[in-house]
C-alpha cells in the first residue's frame, strides 16, 4: 500500500477528481514509475504502455480520486493534444544526465500542446540511482524561466524513491496551483489574489475598525478550517508578523497588511493549500472568481409565489447596516455607502435607489429605506438578491450552506385567497394613470416627499419602483409601488399581476379620468384583484370630467370606493393614509368596501408608535415607544379619572359631624357613609393600581432619560 505525506488541514477542493498524463521520450521510465507505485516494488518485466490507473479517493491526501495515464507514442489510439485536453496535468519525464539541448525542444513541444488548455506541468527527472550527483542546477533555471512549470522532482522507480511525493505534488499542483496567486519573479501575490484576500479581510472584519481581533481570526480559523486557534497559537502568529513588519499588527489585531503577508508567507513555504482553502471557503474558483454555484445557489420557485427575506436575513442586513454606520446617525452617507458595497465587483446601487426608497434630508439612504430597498430586491429579482449576499458573505457569516437559506417563498396567492388570510410581508401595487395625472408624485409621496422635495430630483434619477412600510393592525409590511406606462393598448399581464391596482387622475384635467375608466373596463372588470381610483392634484380647482359618468358615480356603478382625493402639496410629508388602505385592500382582498373602512378605523385607533430615531429596533426607540403608546396614556387616564371620581365621592357623602344626626329626616347621608365605605374597600384596588402606574412611569422616565443622554 502506498501512502502519501499530508500535513493536518482540511482542504476545500474544487475538482472532482485528477488526471495525470505521464509525458516524455522512449525508454525515461514512465511505465516503471507507475508499476512501483502500484506494487511498492521495482518491476521485472516491464510492459510498453501501462493501464490507467485509478487511486481511490480514500487512500489520497486529498480525498480526490486520481487517474494516472501512462502516454507512448506508439499508440495510434489517442494523440498526445486529445490526451492533454483530458489531463489535469501533465508530468514531463527525461532522464537525469539529459542536457537542456535535448531537453528544451521537447519542453517546449510539450508546453505548445498544453498552453491551449491551461494544464500546468512539473518537471521530473527519473533513474537518479544511475548517477551520482543531482541534476537540480540544470533543471531548477528552466523551470524559473518558464511560469507553467509548477516544480521539479528527482526520482527512482528502482530505489522508490520521491514517488510518492512525485504524484502527491501532481495532485498539489492541481488542486492548489501556485500561478494565479504568486509571482516567482516579482516575490509578491498577484492583484488578483490581494483583491480576493481583500475582500475576506473586509467580510472577517466583523466590526468594520480595520483589524482582526481575537475573536475574528478564530471565527475565521473555525469557518475555514473547522478547529479553532489555542491562544499561545494566535500571539505566534501576531509575533510572526510584529517581526516582519511594523504595521502588520495594531492594537493586538492583524491589520489587512499582516493578513496579506501571512498568505505570501505561506505561499513561499509552499503551503498553498492554506491559502487555497480559505479562498474556495469564500466562493473563489481556479481562476479567483467567485463561482456561479455560489453566487447563485439554485432555487426553485412555483407559479404564484413570492420571495421575501426571513428573519435571520434580516438580522444579517442589519448588523451591515450598523456595521458600517460609523456616525450612528440611522442613514448611510455616500461614503458609507460606498465603503459597504467594497465587496462587491461593482457598485450594485445607483442614483435611482435614492428616489426609490426612503431617505433623510440629506438624501442619504435610512436604515429603513436600506431595508426597504433589499426587500425590493429579493421580490422583483430573487437570483441578484442571492448574488448580493453572495458578496457580503452571508453564507459565511451565518453559517449556511447557500444565501437560499435567507429567502422565504410565500405559498401559492390562491390559497391565500381560500383562506382568507395571508402569512405574506411584500405587497405589490400597480400604479397606472394618463401622462401627467400625477402617477410619479403618488410614488414620491409615499417616501415622505412633498412637491418641493420633488421638485429638487433630476429626471433621470427618477425611479419607477417606490417601496416603503405600512402598518395595517400593528402588522409591519412592505407596500411596492410600481408605475406602469401610459400604454393603454399595449398593457400586458405583467402590468396587471398585482395584488391591488391604483388608478390615478388628475382633478385638473378634464380628459385624464377617461383613461382610468377605460383601463378598468377593458382589463380590471371582470378581475378580482382589488382597485383604487385616486383623484391627484386635490390641491387644484377640480374640473369636470369629459366622461359619460363622474368619477363618483362610476366608482358606485362598479362598487368601488369612492375616489380618494390626494396631494402631494403640503408643507409637510403628504399622508400615507391612502397606502395604509391599498395594504389593507392587498392584504385582504376578499372583504367589502364596509368592511375595508371599518377596519381602517381600527388601524387609526392601533396605530403605529412613534419615536425620534425612527429606526424601531434600538433599545431608545423601544422605551420611546413604550412611554408613548396609546395603551399607557389610557391607562393613565382611567387610573386618574378613578381616583378623581372616588375623591368626589368621599367629599359628598361624608357628613361634617362626626356622628350621624339620627332626628333627621334626611337619611341620605346615613346611607351616603353606607356608600362611601364600601366604595373605599373598592378604591384599595384604584390606589395600588395608582401607585404601581406612577411607579412604573418614573422609572421608565428614568430609563428613557438615560439611553437620551447616552446617545
Amino acid at each position: 500500500m502506498f501512502v502519501f505525506y499530508f500535513d493536518h488541514i482540511k482542504v476545500a477542493t474544487m475538482r472532482k477528481d485528477v488526471r495525470i498524463l505521464l509525458v516524455g521520450e522512449p525508454k525515461v521510465g514512465k511505465t516503471s514509475l507507475i508499476m512501483s507505485l502500484v506494487s511498492e516494488e521495482f518491476p521485472d518485466e516491464v510492459p510498453l504502455r501501462a493501464e490507467e490507473i485509478t487511486i481511490p479517493a480514500d487512500v489520497t491526501p486529498e480525498r480526490v480520486p486520481t487517474h494516472i495515464v501512462d502516454y507512448s507514442g506508439t499508440d495510434t489510439c489517442t494523440s498526445l493534444y486529445d490526451e492533454t485536453h483530458m489531463a489535469c496535468i501533465a508530468v514531463l519525464m527525461s532522464m537525469p544526465q539529459a542536457s537542456p539541448k535535448v531537453l528544451i525542444p521537447l519542453l517546449l513541444n510539450v508546453l505548445i500542446l498544453l498552453s491551449c488548455h491551461r494544464v500546468p506541468l512539473i518537471l521530473v527527472g527519473n533513474k537518479s540511482d544511475l548517477v551520482e550527483h543531482s541534476s537540480m542546477e540544470t533543471i531548477l533555471p528552466i523551470m524559473n524561466q518558464y511560469s507553467e512549470i509548477e516544480t521539479c522532482v528527482e526520482c527512482s522507480a528502482k530505489n522508490l524513491k520521491n514517488i510518492s511525493e512525485l504524484f502527491y505534488y501532481a495532485q498539489k499542483a492541481v488542486l492548489h496551483p501556485t500561478g494565479p496567486l504568486y509571482s516567482p519573479e516579482d516575490k509578491e501575490m498577484k492583484p488578483s489574489c490581494i483583491k480576493a484576500l481583500t475582500r475576506i479581510f473586509k467580510i472577517s472584519d466583523l466590526d468594520n475598525d480595520g483589524i482582526l481581533n481575537d475573536n475574528e481570526l478564530n471565527f475565521f480559523q473555525r469557518t475555514c478550517f473547522n478547529i479553532p486557534l489555542a491562544p499561545q497559537a494566535l500571539e505566534d502568529v501576531k509575533n510572526v508578523v510584529r517581526k516582519n513588519m511594523s504595521d502588520g499588527v495594531k492594537d493586538n489585531g492583524l491589520t489587512l497588511k499582516g493578513f496579506l503577508f501571512l498568505h505570501t508567507l505561506f505561499i513561499q513555504r509552499g503551503r498553498h493549500e492554506t491559502t487555497w482553502t480559505v479562498l474556495r471557503r469564500f466562493g473563489y474558483d481556479d481562476d479567483l472568481e467567485l463561482t456561479q454555484e455560489y453566487l447563485f445557489p439554485l432555487l426553485k420557485i412555483p407559479p404564484d409565489c413570492t420571495t421575501e427575506l426571513n428573519h435571520n436575513a434580516y438580522l444579517f442586513l442589519q448588523s451591515v447596516f450598523d456595521k458600517h454606520d460609523k456616525d450612528r446617525d440611522c442613514a448611510l452617507s455616500p461614503d458609507e455607502l460606498k465603503d459597504l458595497f467594497k465587496v462587491f465587483p461593482y457598485m450594485p446601487w445607483g442614483p435611482d435607489v435614492n428616489n426609490t426608497v426612503c431617505t433623510n434630508e440629506q438624501g442619504w439612504i435610512t436604515y429603513q429605506g436600506y431595508l426597504s430597498q433589499w426587500t425590493l430586491t429579493t421580490y422583483l429579482d430573487v437570483q441578484r438578491c442571492l448574488e448580493y449576499l453572495g458578496y457580503l458573505g452571508y453564507s459565511i457569516i451565518q453559517e449556511q450552506e447557500s444565501q437560499t437559506a435567507a429567502v422565504t417563498i410565500t405559498r401559492n396567492k390562491r390559497i391565500d385567497l381560500q383562506k382568507k388570510q395571508t402569512q405574506r410581508s411584500v405587497f405589490l401595487c400597480n400604479v397606472l394613470g394618463a401622462r401627467g395625472s400625477g402617477k410619479s408624485g403618488f410614488l414620491q409621496a409615499f417616501l415622505g416627499r412633498n412637491l418641493a422635495r420633488q421638485k429638487r430630483i433630476r429626471e433621470d434619477h427618477m425611479s419607477y419602483y417606490a417601496m416603503s412600510t405600512t402598518y395595517v393592525y400593528g402588522q409591519e409590511k412592505y407596500l411596492l409601488l410600481h408605475e406602469v406606462l401610459p400604454d393603454f393598448e399595449f398593457l400586458s399581464e405583467a402590468d396587471l399581476a398585482c395584488d391591488v391596482v391604483c388608478l390615478v387622475y388628475d382633478i385638473s384635467n378634464p380628459r385624464s379620468f377617461e383613461y382610468c375608466a377605460k383601463v378598468y373596463k377593458k382589463h380590471l372588470l371582470d378581475s378580482k384583484t382589488p382597485c383604487v381610483i385616486i383623484a391627484a392634484k386635490s390641491d387644484l380647482h377640480e374640473a369636470r370630467q369629459y366622461y359619460s359618468l363622474s368619477p363618483l358615480d362610476f366608482c358606485r356603478k362598479h362598487k368601488l370606493h369612492p375616489p380618494q382625493m390626494f396631494t402631494c402639496n403640503t408643507d409637510e410629508a403628504p399622508s400615507k393614509d391612502i397606502c395604509t388602505k391599498l395594504t389593507t385592500m392587498a392584504m385582504y382582498p376578499n372583504l367589502s368596501n364596509n368592511q375595508i373602512e371599518r377596519l381602517n378605523k381600527g388601524i387609526k385607533i392601533h396605530a403605529k408608535l412613534r419615536c425620534m430615531c425612527s429606526c424601531n429596533r434600538c433599545t431608545y426607540c423601544i422605551c420611546h415607544n413604550l412611554l408613548n403608546s396609546e395603551l399607557v396614556r389610557s391607562v393613565k387616564a382611567k387610573l386618574y379619572s378613578a381616583v378623581l371620581n372616588r375623591s368626589l365621592s368621599i367629599a359628598l357623602y361624608i357628613p361634617h359631624s362626626p356622628t350621624p344626626d339620627v332626628t333627621s329626616k334626611r337619611p341620605s347621608l346615613c346611607v351616603g357613609l353606607h356608600m362611601t365605605q364600601a366604595d373605599l374597600k373598592n378604591s384599595t384596588f384604584w390606589l395600588r393600581a395608582s401607585v404601581g402606574a406612577t411607579v412604573f412611569a418614573v422609572l421608565g422616565f428614568a430609563v428613557y432619560k438615560a439611553l437620551l443622554k447616552h446617545r
